[in-house]
C-alpha cells in the first residue's frame, strides 16, 4: 500500500520521536527501583559518611532506597571499574573524589578511562585540609617553615596516609611551588601518621581539617596554613597557602558519577535533586560541621573541574615521579 508523501512523513517523524518520548517518560518515572551508590573506600571513612547522607537524603526526596555499596580497593579503583562496567541506566552511582584526578596518571595502566568512562553527575562538597606542624618546629608562618625546611634540606619528615593519597599530593605540590626537600614518610593510614606528627617523630602533615582541627584548637599541633584557595571558616585565623604561593590549591572534592551513556534526562534529574539536597539549610549544616564547603553545579561545570583537576594533579606526579606502592 503506497502512503501519501505527506502521511509518510507524518508517521516517520513520529517514529523518530519515539525514542525522545520513551527517555523522558523513563527520566520522568526515575527512580522506580533501589539505586546503589558505590563507594571505592571501607566504611566509615570520610567518603563513605558522605555517600550515605546524600543517600538518606535522595532516598527522602525521591523515593527509593540509595544503598551504600562499598568496594574498597587499589585506591578506590575497585570500585570506579564496577560503576564502569555497570548499566548506565542510573540505579549505579559512584561516589566520585579528588583521588580520581589523581589516580588518573598515577597509575600506569587503568582498564578504564575515568574522564571518558565516567558520566559526572554533580558536585556535593569541597574538602580543605591544613598544613600542620608539630610545636617542636620553630616556624610558626609559611615564610618561616619555608626559610626553616631550605636552612634544613632533607631533614624534614613529611607524613601522609600513604603514597599517592590526597595528603601526599599536597605535599609535593608545596615542595614544588616552594621549591624545598622534605622527607615523604608514608603510613597505612591518616591514623598512624597523625599519631607520630603528635609524638614528633616527624615534623609536619597535610591533614583532613576534621582530623586535625581538635589538636589544633588546643595547641598539640600548629596549624600554618589551609590547603584550600581561601580560609576555612572552622579556622577562620589560619591562613591560607595561597597567600603565600599563589595558585596554591589542594582542596578535595566529593560528587556523584555514573556510567558514561547514562541518559542525560537521568544526569540532569540527579543533578537538580542533588543540589536541592546542598541548598537545604539542615544539610548546609551538616556539611560545615565537617569543615567542608558545599559545591553545587551544573552537571557539565563539574565535568569541566574534573578535566582540570586531572591535568593539574598530573603535573605534580610527574614532578615528583610518584608511583603507587
Amino acid at each position: 500500500m503506497k502512503l501519501p508523501r505527506r502521511n509518510f512523513l507524518h508517521l516517520a517523524a513520529g517514529a523518530a520521536a519515539l525514542p525522545a518520548v520513551s527517555r523522558i517518560a523513563w527520566a520522568q518515572n526515575y527512580p522506580s527501583r533501589p539505586v546503589r551508590i558505590i563507594v571505592g573506600f571501607a566504611p566509615g571513612g570520610g567518603a563513605d559518611i558522605i555517600a550515605r547522607l546524600i543517600g538518606q537524603w535522595l532516598s527522602e526526596r525521591l523515593g527509593q532506597p540509595f544503598i551504600i555499596d562499598n568496594r574498597p580497593g587499589a585506591g578506590a579503583n575497585i570500585g570506579t571499574e564496577a560503576v564502569v562496567r555497570a548499566p548506565a541506566d542510573g540505579y549505579t552511582l559512584l561516589m566520585v573524589g579528588g583521588w580520581n584526578a589523581i589516580n588518573a596518571t598515577l597509575y600506569a595502566k587503568l582498564n578504564f578511562n575515568f574522564i571518558h568512562d565516567i558520566a559526572p553527575v554533580a558536585g556535593i562538597m569541597r574538602v580543605p585540609s591544613v598544613m600542620v606542624v608539630n610545636p617542636s618546629v620553630p616556624a610558626k608562618t609559611i615564610p618561616e617553615f619555608i626559610a626553616y625546611a631550605k636552612a634544613n634540606p632533607g631533614k624534614i619528615n613529611m607524613a601522609s596516609p600513604g603514597t599517592g593519597t590526597g595528603p601526599h599530593i599536597a605535599g609535593e605540590l608545596f615542595k614544588m611551588m616552594a621549591g624545598v626537600d622534605m622527607v615523604h614518610m608514608p603510613y597505612r593510614g591518616a591514623g598512624p601518621a597523625l599519631t607520630d606528627l603528635l609524638g614528633g617523630q616527624v615534623q609536619v602533615t597535610f591533614a583532613s581539617m576534621p582530623s586535625s582541627v581538635g589538636y589544633i584548637r588546643i595547641g598539640k599541633l600548629r596549624a600554618l596554613a589551609s590547603t584550600a584557595a581561601t580560609r576555612s571558616e572552622a579556622l577562620p585565623d589560619v591562613p591560607s597557602l595561597n597567600d603565600f604561593l599563589p595558585g596554591y590549591d589542594a582542596s578535595t572534592w566529593l560528587g556523584i558519577g555514573a556510567p558514561k551513556n547514562t541518559p542525560p534526562d537521568i544526569v540532569e534529574k540527579l543533578n537538580k535533586e542533588i543540589n536541592a539536597v546542598l541548598a537545604d539549610p539542615a544539610m548546609e549544616a551538616r556539611i560545615a560541621n565537617f569543615g567542608y564547603t558545599a559545591f553545587a553545579s551544573s552537571s557539565a561545570e563539574f565535568g569541566k573541574f574534573i578535566a582540570e583537576d586531572i591535568q593539574k594533579w598530573a603535573k605534580v606526579v610527574k614532578f615528583a615521579g610518584i608511583r603507587p606502592d
